[in-house]
């Protein structure tokens, strides 16, 4: 088995824009996107509120994972976020 890692989802409002990632270190990679080194996408539409997140013991599962959410409908992902964290509140503090 792999480290672990994180799949995650970062926005900039309620069901807007909306990027699928995978990292091992989820607080230091939401720092990155707000400060508009995480990737060139985000700092572009300001993708700076974290909506969801699940860890996983084994990268490669996040990385398959995080293939299979880039694939799914807006939709979908709507209703995945919205299972959990229904008001789109920026999950940024848990991460810490």
């Amino acid at each position: 088995m792999g480290r672990g890692g994180w799949v995650y989802i970062m926005t900039n409002r309620y069901r807007g824009t909306m990027y699928v990632g995978v990292t091992a270190h989820l607080a230091a990679r939401v720092h990155q996107h707000r400060t508009g080194d995480g990737s060139d996408f985000c700092a572009r539409f300001r993708l700076h509120r974290l909506v969801w997140a699940e860890r996983s013991e084994d990268i490669a599962d996040c990385i398959a994972h995080e293939k299979r959410l880039k694939r799914w409908r807006r939709e979908w992902k709507f209703a995945l976020i919205e299972r959990g964290n229904p008001e789109w509140r920026d999950l940024s503090e848990l991460t810490g």
